[in-house]
């Protein structure tokens, strides 16, 4: 692989010029581009590097029966970087499971490729590698101008799959099974559409991380079809043998000024109800992670942590573990997968409760999008406050849950929700 280091006097500048140059070529190919970024936030163990894959040289082709063992045999045969994504409704081939909602958005439930082209941007220098001719690219890359015509400005019309009294119905009959002892914690999840919407994928993710910069930044396109997302949750990292996932439960908004977002900050930390949803959730990956670690390996490093983002406070924890040298990396993949975070607990019944509840496809959403090096490494986000477009058909859907518990309440998991979809309502309904 050959490789040129440049230094550059305005990373973010270069970084965005990059981007669009990447977008605008790969149009014309009905290419492949994805884009990480940690948006300079701070997060343990290291977010997403700022990281652009552009072009596929070799698509993985997938079945329906072994997708993350697939993914792990095309890595084998041809050690490289693939970068991609899992959706949720992967679950099907893990366990005895089913999805009964229809695929509206017409994503594959799996899709990596093996980039032409892997361009960092570290500190004050930016590293491109690929089989190609690097200092052809850059001059490429620097040369470009984009000649883009603007869309039209008309704000989206945006809908939700159900009502808020059919979500208040559906969290009651969530606490019913919570009663009868079927799960003890679920993750409900609603989903936001526009149908007929003409969007630019590309201003249109940029308003998004402005509106919202997250830690595990990600911008898909594949071909005509788009995952924006503004994640701020870990999934699964391993670096060496070393195995790390944070989840998420536990939101609360931040204040208009100093005080009250202190105060909110308290207010969540303290908050009984959030930290026996995130417990729970702790105490599942836990186990997911010990299906692969060595024995006595797995700890919770940071428990009950508060990291504050430019919309909200999140309670996270970290847990981590020690790989087994039976274990290959698909098998730690498969072994957690889907996230817990994004499920209920047990996992098994929370999802098929899961499938009979909720009215629409999961698909990518509470999948996870990331990376993996030629090594065998890996760092996968929970697709989460994420925007996913088919151009095609111009569908545009997103979607948001919370962990309902036996004492949660309902009008309040509601307006949490409302919270979690606050961005990206935000960009869409506004004149684009």
């Amino acid at each position: 692989m050959n490789s040129l280091c440049v230094s550059v006097d305005n990373l973010p500048t270069i970084r965005g010029h990059a981007l669009t140059w990447a977008t605008n070529q790969q149009a014309h190919k009905d290419g492949f581009v994805a884009f990480l970024a940690n948006n300079g936030i701070a997060y343990p163990n290291d977010p997403f590097p700022n990281r652009l894959f552009v072009g596929q040289k070799r698509v993985i082709s997938f079945s329906d029966s072994t997708a993350i063992q697939e993914l792990a045999d095309a890595h084998r045969e041809h050690p490289s970087f693939l970068v991609g994504y899992l959706g949720y409704d992967l679950k099907n081939q893990l366990e005895v499971l089913c999805s009964r909602n229809p695929n509206r958005l017409g994503f594959p439930d799996a899709y990596f490729v093996e980039p032409e082209w892997i361009i960092d941007f570290e500190e004050d220098i930016v590293v491109i590698r690929g089989e190609g001719d690097p200092n052809e690219l850059w001059n490429q890359l620097v040369a470009f101008t984009s000649l883009s015509v603007p869309r039209s400005k008309l704000p989206a019309h945006i809908q939700c799959r159900v009502t808020p009294n059919e979500y208040l119905s559906n969290v009651r009959r969530i606490q019913q099974h919570i009663l009868a002892g079927d799960v003890y914690e679920l993750n409900y999840c609603i989903e936001f559409f526009a149908e007929h919407i003409d969007l630019d994928p590309l201003s249109t993710y940029l308003a998004l991380n402005e509106r919202s910069p997250m830690p595990f930044s990600s911008f898909l396109k594949m071909g005509d079809r788009y995952v924006m997302g503004a994640s701020p949750e870990r999934f699964l990292k391993k670096e060496g043998r070393n195995l790390l996932s944070q989840p998420i439960k536990g939101t609360i908004r931040r204040g208009r000024t100093s005080d009250e977002d202190a105060a909110l900050r308290a207010q969540l930390l303290s908050s009984e109800k959030e930290r026996a949803e995130n417990l729970m959730i702790v105490d599942l990956v836990r186990n997911d992670l010990a299906r692969s670690a060595k024995t006595g390996s797995v700890q919770v490093d940071e428990l009950f942590g508060i990291y504050g983002f430019q919309q909200v406070y999140q309670m996270i924890s970290t847990v981590s573990a020690t790989l087994r040298d039976d274990i290959s990396w698909a098998d730690a993949i498969q072994n957690a997968f889907p996230m817990g975070s994004m499920t209920g607990a047990p996992k098994i019944r929370a999802m098929e409760l899961i499938d009979e509840l909720e009215v629409s496809r999961r698909g990518v959403y509470s999948g996870a999008v990331g990376f993996v090096t030629p090594e065998g490494d890996f760092d996968f986000s929970v697709v989460i406050r994420t925007l996913l477009y088919n151009a095609e058909s111009q569908y545009a859907s997103f979607s948001v849950g919370s962990a309902i518990t036996y004492d949660a309440d309902p009008a309040q998991e509601w307006e949490e929700c409302l919270l979690k979809a606050r961005a990206i309502r935000d960009v869409l309904e506004a004149s684009r």
